[in-house]
């Protein structure tokens, strides 16, 4: 019988280069790798050079980098019954690889889906004006119900950002006629206040100026004054009633 020495060495070759092909593994720093036994989990290994046995170990890559997750628009229906889409982004990171695969399918749709249902239930539980003003505390509190869910599944929400508040166009212009007459409302006030203070200092002012004649005078003199320095302006100069005594005690004698 006939056996090819060289042909069999290279079967050898081949399938040696094939076995290490299917057992060797090499994990980057930020990679992990979930290794399952004939189906059992038996570690969390890397980074670096993985050695499996093929057919009775399989290993799942775990990214632990942090990832940005884009939220969907959602319509969300505010407490005071006005209709906004909002959208946001999310970040999260694996800190528990062994979590992340055993303890849920898609930890990476099981995050977003959850993102979006906990963005409609907390902003639904607030007013438009909360919304806009307090974003926030809004996104502090979308964070802290999202660690807390995604807990069991060792992943860590890092951040929470409401990119947009969108509101429908009759919505706007409510919006714009509210804020104009908000300021139409605290300049009237602010002009009432200045009226008030003005009064009471023009009050003050004549009381003081009514406790002595001389100063009656001195400011009659200067109110001319400032009259006459307009020359289109045409003057009517009162006579006064205590020049016009003085002049009358002094013909009698």
């Amino acid at each position: 019988m006939y056996f090819d020495v060289p042909a069999f060495g290279a079967y050898i070759v081949v399938l040696v280069i094939i076995f290490l092909g299917m057992a060797i593994r090499i994990l980057r720093e930020y990679e992990r790798g979930v290794v399952f036994t004939l189906g059992r989990f038996t570690g969390v290994k890397g980074p670096g050079i993985i050695i499996l046995i093929p057919f009775i170990q399989q290993m799942v890559r775990v990214d632990l980098r942090t990832i940005v997750l884009d939220v969907p628009t959602q319509d969300v229906i505010s407490h005071d019954n006005v209709s906004v889409h909002v959208n946001a982004v999310v970040y999260f990171r694996v800190i528990d690889p062994q979590k992340a695969i055993i303890q849920v399918e898609d930890f990476h749709n099981a995050t977003s889906q959850l993102a979006q249902t906990t963005l409609r239930s907390v902003l639904g539980g607030h007013e438009l004006d909360e919304m806009l003003a307090e974003r926030e505390r809004l996104n502090y509190d979308i964070q802290e119900i999202l660690d807390k869910q995604t807990d069991a599944w060792g992943i860590k929400i890092s951040n929470v950002e409401i990119k947009h508040i969108d509101l429908d166009e009759s919505m706007v212009r409510a919006i714009a006629k509210q804020a104009e007459a908000e300021r139409e409302r605290r300049a009237k006030v602010i002009n009432a206040k200045g009226e008030l203070e003005a009064s009471e200092n023009l009050l003050e002012a004549a009381k003081k100026l009514s406790q002595n004649d001389l100063g009656i005078q001195l400011r009659y003199l200067q109110t001319m004054s400032d009259i006459s320095n307009d020359k289109t302006n045409t003057l009517v100069f009162p006579f006064p009633t205590e020049l016009a005594k003085f002049l009358q005690s002094n013909s009698k004698e």
